[in-house]
């Protein structure tokens, strides 16, 4: 079955950086768009970034400029570069793939910013 596994969250101070990656398993990987979501305490989950199957890229407003996605797709991973944190970036982050109608979860990763 399809798998996705989230690593590299943590705390971290305010200007300070993190690397998220995420590895998937059970899917034909390179066909598949993959995305990184975000859900802060007491709100609706959002996407962060997402990178398509032919490598285009799209980034919420609030992390353009700071944030990078990329992929891998001999390692069937997805990254997140998270340079100059602020402390409303603190969420649990998930990973996910789409293919038309199909979507797949990771069980999410906590980043927390904060002095």
């Amino acid at each position: 079955q399809v798998q996705l596994v989230e690593s590299g969250g943590g705390l971290v101070q305010p200007g300070g950086s993190l690397r998220l990656s995420c590895a998937a398993s059970g899917l034909t990987y390179s066909l598949w768009h993959m995305a990184w979501y975000r859900q802060a305490p007491s709100k609706q989950r959002e996407l962060v970034a997402r990178i398509t199957s032919d490598g285009s890229t799209n980034y919420a407003d609030s992390v353009k400029g700071r944030f990078t996605i990329s992929r891998d797709n001999a390692k069937n991973t997805v990254a997140l570069q998270m340079n100059s944190l602020e402390p409303e970036d603190t969420a649990i982050y998930y990973c996910n793939a789409q293919l038309r109608i199909l979507n797949y979860w990771g069980q999410g990763t906590q980043v927390t910013v904060s002095s």
